[in-house]
């Protein structure tokens, strides 16, 4: 009876298509694929990847994460009709881990309705052990975006059209390529990195951006530069610090009810852009959380975001002229 009581507490918590057959990526590219990722060799055969599955009911619904990653790499999801557009998406998970499918699978399928291919990151973290640990994350997301713009023929996309969004932490490296898309973190590997790391446009949700001050996110500023980082590595790794003039157009959401990544970390990145004139635009709730991704939406206004990213990339060009109709 417990048991049962349980699933039916699941299928109320859930929004329905949850429970649709689990889909699976419609393929991968590895980043690094013919020697190790830059500064991690020694940990080749030292660290092993790890998938955990939280969920009491996998079944229902899929919360895995990833971890101990030596091998970076994208997994695809493609629309059934493409408009051209691309985002390279980046999941959060503290800098401790990377969330598989609530901020990774399911937000890339509801924007694949909308035409957008996606490309979820499956990026290393930054305490593992990696040398230049802090530029780990940013490594594999510059990467990311040059080897999609250099296979953008195979996938149907314009490269001239390719984005990208981030979650909590995988906010925070979605703002490190925006405001360091041109920072010289690892020497170049082949021809995709003749490429530009800049994406056409930034969308930060519930990002963690301040790693200073009473809004920081504690356990990423640690994992990522340490309990007290200088004021020289703030300025380059604090978003709202790192601010620059020539980013691309940014989207940032948030909650005020957020107690893991506090409002600020939207309102100071917001506020900074904005002083410097670049485009960015700005959306708060008043509920809705921290991690909601796709499935902790149900009933809430904030479910409508997938829908607000769409409508802002075809203000911004991205779209194509199907999808801005």
């Amino acid at each position: 009876m417990m048991k049962q009581l349980c699933l039916a507490l699941l299928v109320l918590a859930w929004p329905a298509q949850a429970f649709a057959q689990h889909r699976e990526p419609d393929g991968e590219i590895l980043l690094w694929p013919n020697a190790p990722a830059p500064g991690s060799e020694a940990l080749i055969g030292e660290l092993e990847e790890i998938i955990v599955e939280r969920s009491p009911e996998p079944d229902v619904i899929r919360d895995r994460y990833v971890a101990q990653i030596t091998q970076p790499r994208l997994q695809v999801f493609r629309p059934e009709n493409p408009n051209g557009s691309a985002l390279l998406m980046i999941p959060g998970g503290g800098y401790q881990r990377v969330v598989l499918d609530k901020e990774g699978y399911e937000s890339a399928e509801a924007l694949n309705e909308d035409g957008v291919t996606v490309f979820v990151l499956i990026y290393r973290l930054p305490h593992e052990g990696h040398e230049n640990s802090r530029d780990v994350p940013l490594q594999d997301a510059q990467r990311a975006m040059r080897v999609i713009r250099s296979q953008a023929d195979e996938y149907s996309v314009d490269p001239d059209r390719v984005g990208v969004i981030g979650f909590s932490a995988g906010g925070h490296v979605a703002g490190s390529l925006t405001t360091r898309f041109d920072a010289d973190v690892y020497a170049p590997r082949d021809s995709a990195d003749t490429l530009s790391a800049r994406p056409d446009a930034s969308m930060l949700m519930y990002a963690v951006t301040r790693l200073s001050g009473p809004a920081v996110h504690e356990g990423s500023r640690d994992r990522l530069v340490g309990p007290d980082p200088s004021q020289e590595t703030l300025a380059v790794y604090d978003i709202a610090e790192a601010a620059r003039a020539d980013a691309p157009p940014l989207f940032i959401l948030h909650a005020i009810n957020d107690t893991s990544v506090p409002l600020p970390n939207g309102l100071d990145v917001f506020n900074a852009f904005m002083d410097l004139g670049a485009p960015v635009e700005l959306h708060v709730f008043d509920t809705g959380g921290h991690g909601f991704g796709i499935r902790h939406t149900t009933g809430l206004p904030v479910a409508a975001w997938p829908d607000m990213v769409s409508a802002w990339m075809a203000r911004h060009g991205l779209m194509g002229e199907a999808a801005a109709d």
